[in-house]
């Protein structure tokens, strides 16, 4: 027929072929550097947790290779209403990070990822309510050595306010501060977590919040406080301009005064020189000056002035001869 019949020994051997590699692809199974893995006989662990990465061994169709992640993995919680010992009501919101320290352990009483992050929310939101409530909300909000920040802050210049709005007395000092709360936290929840096979590396504290209810009281404190500082600052620069108008008077007052010094001694010298050129020419005729001056006293009288003179008096003893001839000895010939 054309066809070629192919040996059955041929088709055997091929069987075996393909056989010999599933088995052989079922007994091998590699491990990453971010994987652990544990090994089950019917669901029942066989050995230790594999935790180098590599390619490894079990048995094909009997053993199951379990894989677990070995990174270290988030928590994020849902945010919380929770009262401070001193009955300040806030929202709290958490993060935490964890890992996979017995994943044999691990397997038996947790089995999931998910289940992990179930059992999570009830451990650590319940030592974070215990925590927020037994302290002040000044230990929740500060950590230790704010003291020192704020002497910094202050030695800066920059005006504002210093210590917040929930202000602590002048003598307070912190018990705990955040970062001793959220270090007690990470321990009171070890405790409850190393049971299910893994470890607690970190819990903070990622927003703090007034409830609803207070945060309007809050924010028109908030205001309030702002609107201080700019009536400081409105203050300050009142006072300044005062200072500046008041030096620019005293200046402005110098400045006048010496002018009119200078140009008194100015005008004095002027009016010196000037009655000294008037009494050298006045003297060279003293007769003629007297009449010059008489003259100009008969000019500035007026209809309205009144004088009550006898016909004696020097004033009109150059109208007594009005109208006579001079006489030759009394005419100078300049």
């Amino acid at each position: 027929m054309g066809n070629t019949l192919i040996p059955r020994w041929v088709k055997l051997a091929a069987a075996a072929l393909v056989v010999l590699v599933v088995v052989a692809w079922s007994c091998l199974f590699v491990v990453t550097e971010t994987e652990q893995v544990v090994v089950t006989e019917f669901g029942r662990p066989v050995g230790n947790p594999i935790t180098a990465a590599g390619l490894h061994f079990k048995l094909p169709f009997i053993e199951t290779a379990n894989y677990f992640d070995k990174r270290i993995m988030a928590w994020d919680g849902r945010p919380d209403q929770i009262a401070t010992s001193d009955k300040k009501y806030i929202w709290v919101d958490t993060t935490a990070r964890w890992q996979i320290s017995n994943p044999l352990l691990f397997m038996e009483r947790v089995g999931s990822f998910q289940t992990a992050q179930s059992r999570l929310d009830g451990i650590i939101d319940s030592v974070v309510r215990d925590n927020i409530s037994d302290n002040d909300l000044v230990e929740i909000v500060r950590s230790k050595g704010w003291e020192k920040a704020k002497a910094q802050f202050l030695q800066s210049g920059v005006p504002g306010p210093t210590m917040g709005y929930e202000k602590p007395s002048d003598n307070y000092h912190l018990l705990k501060g955040r970062e001793k709360i959220t270090r007690d936290m990470v321990a009171g929840a070890s405790k409850l977590i190393s049971e299910f096979g893994m470890k607690l590396l970190d819990i903070r504290i990622t927003r703090i919040n007034y409830v609803e209810s207070v945060r309007n009281s809050v924010y028109q404190r908030m205001i309030s406080e702002r609107k201080r500082i700019a009536a400081q600052y409105r203050s300050e620069g009142l006072g300044e301009k005062a200072a500046i108008l008041g030096q620019m008077e005293l200046q402005l007052a110098k400045l006048r005064s010496q002018a009119y010094k200078n140009s008194q001694e100015i005008r004095g010298k002027a009016d010196a020189q000037a009655t000294k050129i008037f009494a050298y020419a006045y003297s060279q005729d003293p007769e003629f000056f007297s009449l010059y001056k008489t003259l100009n006293l008969y000019g500035d009288f007026n209809k309205n002035s009144s004088f009550l003179l006898s016909t004696d008096s020097d004033v009109f003893k150059y109208l007594k001869g009005a109208g006579k001839q001079p006489s030759a000895k009394n005419l100078t010939t300049r």
